[in-house]
């Protein structure tokens, strides 16, 4: 069956959204116009099945099913998977649920694999047409015989071998005879072209590897350029977008276009997606799982999409930054920052606020009843009129976070410390009276007085105080475990790391601080994994995955701006 005579169905299509113009956009809109292809736009997402995607491919995702969607074209997921020492099922389940998170849908769902019989015959009809044979070099020896950028490639022995004998050779690579790396077959082409890429390329090697889909059918396999290219073909793609390190390619997919005379699919170049303290590498972020020095591909701390969906980002952050940082011929690096700035965007708009402290300090209100509990009333999403509001219970004895009272402030600290007044979130005003050490001479309990015509914030005499602080109920608090993360690496760019080491040299041993006793209003008891909240003050936070009935687990999203950790650090700065 032919890839265009089927299909496979997966997510909705993502909702309609603006389309900011870019030069590839351009191409296809002068191609409609000219009526290049018919009228038709087909795009494709090859993925290799060999690790998890990560964040520079949803760049890539939503650029070609984006396009495709906007001219009412189609899209193909295709795993190209000519590789099978290094592919596992488990990466195209995860590929799929990757995309299908960010909202796209395929029309067809196909692998490279699929025509491992097609692009055989057409390596036949290349050395039936002397353009391609079997050398017997070595790697090593073919990489030497190559040249350099300044001098030409020398030909292999072997190039000037027969139809006869090149097919023969062939025919008995295909049946298995020889060991892995005993022989390749190479495009003829030009070994004085100022591309390497046209120095008779490697079209396939032998490798008796078992394959996921074709299990030991094969013992031969295509190389990535030649596959490619003619899957596209197969597949009538109109429109293949690569990133710019493919650009010296473009000369070779053309090459195997015009030779074996298939539909001719234009490949377009656009720049990559690097951010800064990320790396962006399957190859790295596989050291990094099998090492063990993350949890796995779906750590939060990882850049993979896997990773960025546990730890609380949204599709649609991810698709508003991907719009928004557009698509280029240069290369560049964009902030971290700005990614960040997306998903507290996206985030600020959908979530609900709840009450939660991280390193709780019990306070005692002293005059307020012994047994007393009322319901305060608090918004849930002030964002959103629609989201309403609930109940949170107050009482006698609170937990505050240990960073909101000091006893002795500095300067421009307004927040609790003795003798100073503050508000409780939809609470009281509260003052401090007095505090109790532990036999270390560390505050373990604040005590204060509450002002009771204060009910909800307001005094009505209409004093000001100058910090709203968050708190919980001691009474109905709920434990759990917060993890707080950070970068994962301490350098912009990880790979920049002294002589002598690699790029694990610059992983930030303080990228996870585990919160062990954590207090939080008992509404997020029922808290289901998936489910994301704004900490009040704190930040936006994601139920985890290791969640379990009595035992919550949440990763912090991304923290809030804190105005006065930041004066704090520059005040540290100039001592």
């Amino acid at each position: 069956m032919s890839p265009l005579d089927s299909s496979t169905e997966a997510a909705a299509p993502a909702p309609a959204e603006p389309r900011p113009s870019n030069f590839i956009r351009d191409i296809i809109l002068d191609d409609l116009k000219t009526n290049k292809y018919q009228g038709r736009v087909q795009t494709r997402f090859p993925p290799e099945p060999n690790g998890y995607l990560h964040i520079g491919h949803a760049k890539a995702i939503c650029l070609d099913f984006g396009l495709a969607d906007e001219f009412h074209g189609h899209t193909n997921l295709r795993f190209d998977d000519t590789n099978p020492s290094k592919e596992e099922t488990e990466y195209v389940d995860s590929i799929m649920e990757d995309v299908t998170w960010l909202g796209f849908h395929w029309d067809g769902l196909y692998y490279a694999s699929d025509y491992f019989g097609q692009l055989y015959e057409w390596a036949l009809k290349l050395i039936k047409d002397g353009k391609a044979y079997v050398d017997d070099l070595t790697a090593d020896e073919i990489r030497r015989y190559r040249g350099t950028l300044t001098e030409p490639g020398k030909d292999s022995p072997y190039r000037s071998r027969s139809v006869e004998e090149n097919l023969h050779l062939f025919e008995r690579m295909r049946a298995g005879e020889f060991p892995d790396g005993a022989r390749v077959l190479r495009a003829k082409i030009d070994m004085a072209s100022p591309n390497l890429n046209m120095r008779d390329p490697v079209m396939y090697r032998i490798l008796h590897a078992g394959h996921h889909r074709t299990g030991d059918k094969w013992c031969i396999y295509p190389m990535y350029d030649y596959a490619h290219g003619q899957s596209d073909s197969l597949e009538q793609v109109t429109h293949s977008m690569c990133t710019l390190e493919f650009e010296d390619h473009r000369p070779l997919y053309n090459w195997f276009i015009e030779q074996l005379g298939t539909f001719p699919s234009q490949q377009i170049e656009f720049d990559r997606l690097n951010l800064t303290y990320t790396l962006l590498s399957k190859r790295k972020l596989l050291q990094l799982v099998q090492e063990g020095r993350v949890s796995g591909w779906d750590d939060p701390r990882m850049p993979t999409l896997s990773g960025i969906r546990r730890r609380g980002y949204t599709p649609e952050a991810i698709r508003n930054f991907v719009r928004n940082i557009g698509v280029s011929k240069t290369t560049g690096v964009i902030e971290l920052a700005m990614l960040e700035h997306f998903v507290r965007e996206d985030l600020n708009k959908r979530v609900p606020r709840v009450l939660a402290v991280l390193r709780p300090l019990r306070v005692v209100i002293d005059n307020y009843p012994e047994n007393q509990v009322e319901e305060m009333e608090a918004v849930n999403n002030p964002e959103d009129a629609s989201a309403g509001t609930r109940k949170v219970p107050f009482s006698k004895v609170l937990y505050i976070e240990r960073d909101d009272f000091r006893e002795n402030p500095p300067k421009q600290y307004f927040r609790l410390s003795p003798g100073r007044e503050v508000r409780l979130r939809y609470g009281y005003f509260v003052t401090c009276t007095s505090i109790v050490k532990d036999d270390k001479g560390e505050v373990i309990e604040v005590h204060c007085t509450y002002d009771p015509a204060t009910r909800g914030g307001n005094a009505p005499d209409r004093r000001k105080v100058k910090s709203t602080i968050h708190w919980v109920s001691a009474a109905h608090a709920i434990d759990a475990e917060v993890r707080l993360y950070e970068n994962l690496f301490t350098k912009e760019d990880p790979n920049q790391a002294e002589e002598g080491k690699d790029f694990t040299a610059n992983l930030n041993p303080n990228s996870l601080e585990v919160i062990t006793h954590a207090k939080l209003e008992p509404s997020m008891a029922s808290a289901t994994p998936g489910s994301r909240y704004q900490f009040e003050r704190l930040g936006y936070f994601c139920t985890d995955l290791d969640s379990a009935p009595g035992r919550l687990v949440f990763n912090r999203t991304v923290a809030l701006k804190d105005t006065w950790a930041k004066v704090e650090k520059k005040q540290a700065g100039k001592k």
